[in-house]
């Protein structure tokens, strides 16, 4: 298994966070990584990001798990599980703060062959978190 993660603590409520967190339309204006998401952040529903570094590739993934406003699940790969992505948000409230942790595993038969094409995404992530975090401390 591969696994990368980030997490932050965000000074604002869950509910704001999810809120942006779930506004696919949004995430340009706050993640730095992102040139952006179609379709919608919905239980079962089905996103497709693209990002700055790879802008022509599409990352397809559906909507797996959603508990609003604490949990959210992305899941992609492929068939039969020989290769999977799995993105997990959590939101764990803090008193007036929200604790944010993304978190993504690869696994599968074929993860050895394709780790290799796998960029290291720790600084992603941190990025990600930072810009949801000034993003959602704005709002």
């Amino acid at each position: 298994m591969l696994t990368y993660s980030a997490s932050t603590t965000i000074n604002a409520p869950p509910e704001t966070v999810w809120r942006i967190l779930t506004d696919a339309a949004g995430y340009p204006k706050w993640d730095p990584g992102i040139d952006r998401i179609e379709g919608t952040i919905t239980p079962g529903g089905q996103v497709t990001a693209y990002t700055k570094r790879d802008p022509n590739r599409a990352f397809p993934a559906k909507v797996t798990e959603f508990v609003s406003p604490r949990k959210m699940v992305w899941s992609g790969g492929m068939p039969l599980g020989l290769f999977k992505g799995v993105r997990t948000f959590t939101l764990t409230p803090n008193g007036t703060s929200t604790e944010l942790s993304i978190r993504e595993e690869f696994s599968g038969l074929l993860l050895p062959l394709f780790a290799r094409g796998i960029p290291d995404m720790t600084q992603t992530f941190q990025d990600f978190a930072a810009g949801l975090k000034a993003y959602a401390e704005k709002a």
